[in-house]
């Protein structure tokens, strides 16, 4: 077969006076990715869009990041790996509704109240997605969970006033001396305690049932969105509040969804509770006749008259001293968030801390970090104390207030004890519906919170789906090649999410089993453009495009390893039963880390126990078993020193004859293992192409090949 033809270069003069390349005379077909056909466009026009259909689906941009990555494609092996089904029926979340609109506030208003407008939409944003659970795309077992609950509170509060009547009934046949109804009223104590027992068991279980439930349909469908299409990268490159998300998908979301559970179910029994025993008061109370100043003054209902301005005072009281409690819970929550970072990141460093003999600087940055969270704390403690001022005065009050209220009535004989003993009762269960508020004002502040917190990060996460779609931010398209180019780069710009240019509008097209080495001097934009074409970078114009059903594998200069045992490590990102142990096994061989062999079920922190060169000898073995067609280096052998580097390039062209490798490097010496050098150069606006050479003259290239490769490399170039 004849060499596949590449785009023109420009040439120097060109470069000069910064004219692009030009664009070759080719055109574009429709792709399984549902891209538009290009049209003939002026420079500068903008790219066409991915079809709408396939905009509204985020499983698709899924698997189409997966199949990118190196994962199983159609007719080979299944990967393995257990969904969250198989885990828990309810770890379904669903996160393909698209974003609610973008809310800005009114530039008319005051930075003050300009950050009170987005507190309150936080909460508004953090319900929009919260409440789908009940939706018809929620939890099938969301609405039997609440009318259940709703059922039991209401039963309950039944079983409440059954008890009351029986309080009455007692101390009226005490007072009587009645020792048959005594007897009789304190057989069928029981049954009553036990049956209001057994309501308050269900209930925790349906409550707490509903609290998981919700959970988990709600975590898995933000984390879906935050690991779709990068996004849980591409936080880290824009601006916003959605610092430590880990601790917001965890701590955060758990109260976030824990509290409004109790809250409703704790303001409808009080609800209930408060309707139930005011009539009961009322009837048993009465009018209260006494004389003030010569006039004869008579108040109808005067225990519910009382109840009522008792919990008023309480709950202004509270209102009034625990108003910064909201504010105060949002900054503890986000120094303890920021203080479990601090800690990580000397775990996940601490060979470099060590070898550095940091331990005092990082124990300065740790005490620092420290004292911010015990500030908050003490300033919460604050809050904590004044609340319990109330609450505990309220409860010391409450059971007194009738019975004094009551006592005249009493001796003179218009009330019975039951009667009084009912109406303290009654007065009590009042009391605690109406003083909700007093005893959970604390933790309704740190729910508030923590639904802010999340809903940052939704806001966030939104910002980055709109993006996707939008028309105003500027986009990298993905697509397919047509004439067999296993790569193409047209006319490709690189910014950042506020349009600084990064990379100037690249023309590249890469044959396949061409090996292509990028080079540049520091910060010219090599690491950016990787990012751009492994789809994790998104804004910019142009397009990434790959020839149809080949897969793209990225070997980063600092390798993941997953925790576990290193056979699971060794077959990141798939499953580690998609090879038999001996494959495994061979491909840690070929690369240097035969060694290791034996213990490839054992279980240990690898990413700590392997040194940088093993773990990038490591990520090579990966490589090899996964056999993409089309792998990007990123300084993937800097670990390694010449000698090994050199090994471990010739083991993959011999293992791997056919695939066609992108380098970014700095080494001279990989040179040798390259065909095509191509250069970026930093420039005013933006990082361009000033050379693509051949490294190895086309007709001298077979006969060095097969003496340094073997006959099987780059087989269509000849």
């Amino acid at each position: 077969m004849p060499p596949a033809k590449r785009k023109p270069k420009p040439d120097d003069s060109a470069i000069e006076r910064g004219e692009s390349k030009p664009r070759p005379a080719t055109s574009r077909h429709d792709t399984s990715h549902q891209l538009k056909p290009r049209q003939s466009k002026p420079r500068g026009a903008p790219k066409p869009r991915l079809d709408k259909a396939a905009e509204d689906k985020p499983e698709d941009r899924l698997k189409e990041g997966k199949a990118r990555h190196g994962k199983p494609s159609a007719g080979e092996k299944p990967s393995g790996k257990k969904t969250p089904a198989d885990a828990a029926p309810e770890a379904i979340g669903h996160a393909g509704s698209p974003p609610p609109e973008e809310a800005e506030p009114s530039p008319r208003l005051s930075p003050e109240e300009a950050e009170r407008a987005r507190k309150k939409y936080l909460l508004r944003r953090f319900w929009i997605s919260g409440r789908g659970y009940w939706g018809l795309r929620g939890d099938r077992l969301a609405w039997p969970l609440s009318v259940g609950l709703l059922v039991l509170i209401c039963v309950n509060v039944g079983f409440q006033y059954g008890i009351n009547r029986w309080n009455r009934a007692i101390f009226d046949a005490i007072e009587q001396r009645d020792a048959g109804t005594v007897y009789w009223l304190s057989a069928i104590f029981l049954p009553l305690v036990a049956g209001s027992i057994s309501l308050v068991v269900a209930q925790v279980y349906l409550r707490m049932t509903m609290q998981r439930r919700w959970r988990s349909w709600l975590t898995t469908a933000v984390i879906q969105r935050w690991l779709a299409s990068g996004r849980y990268y591409q936080l880290n490159l824009v601006k916003g509040d959605h610092a430590n998300p880990e601790a917001r998908l965890t701590e955060d979301l758990r109260i976030a969804t824990e509290s409004p559970v109790d809250f409703v179910a704790g303001v409808l029994n009080a609800f209930l509770a408060a309707s139930t025993f005011i009539v009961v008061l009322w009837t048993i109370g009465g009018a209260l006749s006494f004389t003030l100043g010569g006039h004869a003054i008579t108040v109808p209902g005067f225990l519910v008259v009382t109840a009522v301005i008792y919990a008023a005072i309480t709950s202004t009281s509270m209102f009034f001293i625990g108003r910064h409690f909201v504010e105060l819970s949002e900054e503890k929550n986000q120094t303890e968030a920021e203080f479990r970072y601090v800690l990580t990141r000397v775990r996940e460093n601490g060979e470099s801390i060590a070898l550095l003999g940091g331990e005092e600087e990082e124990n300065a940055g740790i005490d620092r970090s420290f004292a911010a969270v015990l500030g908050r704390w003490a300033r919460l403690t604050g809050q904590h104390m004044r609340t319990a001022l109330v609450s505990q005065g309220s409860s010391l009050f409450a059971p007194v207030v009738p019975v004094l209220l009551c006592a005249p009535k009493f001796l003179d004989g218009s009330m019975s004890l039951g009667q009084v003993m009912q109406a303290a009762s009654a007065f009590a269960i009042v009391q605690g519906a109406f003083g909700w508020l007093v005893d959970n004002y604390p933790r309704l502040a740190d729910w508030n919170a923590s639904a802010r917190r999340i809903a940052s990060l939704m806001m966030s996460l939104d910002g980055l789906e709109r993006a996707e779609t939008s028309d105003t931010l500027g986009r990298i398209q993905r697509g397919e090649t047509k004439g067999g180019a296993m790569l193409a780069l047209d006319e490709l710009s690189v910014t950042l999410d506020d349009g600084t240019s990064v990379v100037k509008e690249t023309e590249v097209e890469i044959q396949p089993g061409e090996r292509v080495l990028v080079s540049g001097e520091s910060g010219s934009g090599k690491s950016t453009l990787v990012r751009a074409i492994a789809g994790l970078w998104p804004w910019g114009s142009g397009s990434v495009d790959f020839h149809p059903g080949k897969r793209l594998f990225m070997l980063p200069q600092r390798p993941y390893i997953p925790s576990g045992t290193l056979r699971r490590a060794t077959a990141y990102p798939a499953a580690a039963d998609n090879w038999k142990k001996p494959e495994i096994a061979a491909a840690l061989d070929k690369v240097g880390l035969g060694y290791l062999k034996d213990r490839l079920e054992e279980e240990a922190p690898w990413d700590q126990t392997l040194s940088g060169g093993e773990r990038q000898r490591l990520a090579f073995a990966r490589l090899l078993l996964h056999a993409p067609d089309i792998v990007v280096l990123d300084e993937a052998t800097s670990a390694l020193d010449e000698k090994s580097q050199d090994k471990m390039m010739q083991t993959v062209i011999r293992e791997l004859p056919k695939v066609t490798i992108v380098s970014v490097a700095h080494r001279a010496e990989l040179e040798a293992f390259h065909t095509r050098k191509i250069t970026l150069e930093r420039r005013q606006g933006g990082a361009r192409l000033v050379s693509d050479i051949d490294l190895v003259p086309r007709k001298k290239r077979g006969m060095l090949q097969r003496a340094l490769w073997g006959s099987g490399a780059n087989g269509n170039k000849g």
